[in-house]
C-alpha cells in the first residue's frame, strides 16, 4: 500500500509509524485507519521489525477522530458511532496490544480523545514536556473510548480517572508522569533521541521474551495468582528452549554482551 496519511520507516530493527496529517493534528479518518492497519500488519509479519515507535507529525500526536470525516448535520442522518468504533478503533487498539513486539508511543504534542487512549494502548509512553493528554469526549456528550474507560481507572484510580473523564481537562505530560499514567516526560528537544535510543535497545533484545512479557502483564489484569503462576511456568518452559535464552546464558558466562536474534 502507498501511504498518503502516514509515514513508515524501518531502520536497524526499529519500525516507525508517523501519523501524518499535521494540519488536522493527525486526527483519524477512515483512510488513515486503513494505512495504519496495513503498517501494523507489516510490522507484525516482518522479522526485521523488532520494535515499533508510534508518533505524530507536526505539533500534535493525535487529536482522535476527525469529526469532518463523519460530520453530523442538523436534521440529517446520524452516524453509527458504535459501528465506527467496532470497525476501526477496536482493531487498532487490539492490534497494538497484541503485537508480539514492544511498542513505544512518542507523544510529541497534544493527545486528545481517542489519540490519548491510542498512546496508552502502547507498551511504553514517552511524552514531550509540552504535550498534554485530554479526555475530550465529555465535550461532545460521549464516553471515553479506544480503551479509555479501561486504562484510566487501572492506571490512575477511580477519582482521577473520573475527574479527567467528566471535566475533559488537559493533563500536562509532567503531571501524567507523576501520576503514573506514562513512563517518562522529557524535554521537547530530547524526545526523538530518547525514544530512538530506547527503541534501538529493544530492537536488539530478546524479541520472543518481550512478547511473553507483554502477554503475561496483560493477563495479570484478570488472572488469579494461581493462574498467573501457571502462565509464568508455561512461558519459562517455552523461552527456555529459545536461541535467545541460550545466548543470554552463554554471554553471561563469557562475561560479554549478548547478541540476541529474536529467535
Amino acid at each position: 500500500m502507498d501511504y498518503q496519511y502516514i509515514l513508515f520507516d524501518l531502520t536497524d530493527g526499529v519500525a516507525t509509524i508517523t501519523l501524518n496529517r499535521p494540519e488536522r493534528l493527525n486526527s483519524f479518518t477512515v483512510a488513515m485507519h486503513r494505512e495504519v492497519r496495513d503498517a501494523l500488519e507489516r510490522v507484525r509479519d516482518d522479522p526485521a521489525a523488532r520494535a515499533l515507535v508510534l508518533t505524530g507529525a507536526g505539533r500534535g500526536f493525535c487529536a482522535g477522530q476527525d469529526l469532518n470525516d463523519r460530520a453530523v448535520a442538523p436534521g440529517g442522518p446520524r452516524p453509527d458511532l458504535g459501528e465506527s468504533i467496532e470497525t476501526w478503533y477496536v482493531p487498532l487498539v487490539m492490534g497494538l496490544r497484541s503485537l508480539p513486539k514492544p511498542v513505544i508511543a512518542a507523544v510529541n504534542g497534544v493527545a486528545a480523545g481517542a489519540g490519548a487512549n491510542l498512546a496508552l494502548a502502547c507498551d511504553v509512553v514517552v511524552a514531550a514536556r509540552s504535550a498534554n493528554f485530554i479526555q475530550a469526549f465529555c465535550k461532545l456528550g460521549l464516553v471515553p473510548d479506544s480503551g479509555g474507560t479501561w486504562w484510566l481507572p487501572r492506571m490512575l484510580g477511580g477519582p482521577r480517572a473520573l475527574g479527567l473523564a467528566l471535566f475533559g481537562d488537559k493533563l500536562p505530560a509532567e503531571q501524567a508522569e507523576q501520576w503514573g499514567l506514562i513512563w517518562k516526560c522529557v524535554d521537547d528537544a530530547e524526545l526523538i533521541s530518547t525514544v530512538r535510543a530506547m527503541a534501538t535497545q529493544l530492537a536488539s533484545g530478546p524479541t520472543l521474551g518481550y512478547a511473553h512479557i507483554k502477554q503475561a502483564m496483560q493477563a495479570a489484569e484478570n488472572n488469579t495468582l494461581a493462574q498467573q503462576l501457571e502462565l509464568e511456568r508455561d512461558s519459562q518452559r517455552t523461552l527456555g528452549f529459545s536461541a535467545d535464552y541460550l545466548e543470554g546464558v552463554t554471554a553471561f558466562m563469557e562475561k560479554r554482551a549478548p547478541r540476541f536474534t529474536g529467535a
